[in-house]
């Protein structure tokens, strides 16, 4: 006789893999975190900013904040420019390295202070609506359709998929550090983040307008 799932693990799962099956995407948020992993820099400080932004707003999402910003298109409008103005900024900032005369090995790369990297991480967190739609929406719908007791355990599940997305991404990227030694890996690496920041940027420009 087949033995049935535990009914708290049901939700959990499904937590889990809903949020793993949307946070594992080229985006600029993977791309940042990614990016300061080679360099080795801030990294847990990052991963666990990431994480944590994800649950409050999966939490949120499950707990009705969703509805609202559905009610507020408006909203969504000011924040689709404000992250397409943002993307741009980081856009032609990833070009530029890309251009200049030397593009420095993994060690020598220019540091920046943990405050700047987390209003950094911050921006390409809060500024891009993509992250609402997945976060709040998505898995704001799914975790609410959980009975109410199981909900907390849904977003546990959410949150986990995150934080361990985020960490081997973050902790991962010292693997390709050797490869990143040469300076062209790097003017490679910029300009794809330039690419990608600059689809995005004209993307959300689109929609908004």
């Amino acid at each position: 006789m087949k033995r049935r799932m535990a009914p708290s693990l049901s939700p959990f799962l499904s937590g889990f893999a809903l949020s793993a099956a949307l946070i594992i995407a080229i985006g600029a948020q993977n791309l940042f975190v990614l990016r300061q992993g080679l360099k080795g820099e801030h990294i847990g400080p990052i991963v666990l900013f990431c994480a944590l932004s994800d649950a409050v707003l999966i939490a949120a999402g499950v707990g009705g904040i969703g509805a609202f910003l559905t009610a507020a298109p408006q909203l969504a409008t000011v924040l689709a420019l404000g992250g397409a103005a943002f993307l741009f900024w980081h856009a032609v900032a990833a070009f530029r390295r890309t251009a200049a005369p030397v593009s420095a090995p993994v060690g020598s790369q220019p540091r920046v202070t943990l405050e700047r990297a987390l209003a950094t991480c911050a921006g390409f967190t809060f500024l891009n609506p993509h992250v609402y739609l997945d976060t709040v929406l998505l898995m704001g719908t799914a975790g609410s359709a959980q009975p109410a007791p199981m909900r907390p355990i849904f977003v546990l599940g959410a949150a986990l998929a995150s934080f361990a997305w985020f960490a081997g991404l973050g902790y991962g990227a010292r693997l390709l550090q050797p490869l990143f030694a040469r300076p062209a890996a790097w003017r490679i690496l910029d300009a794809g983040v330039g690419t990608v920041m600059l689809a995005l940027a004209a993307s959300l420009a689109f929609k908004a307008v």
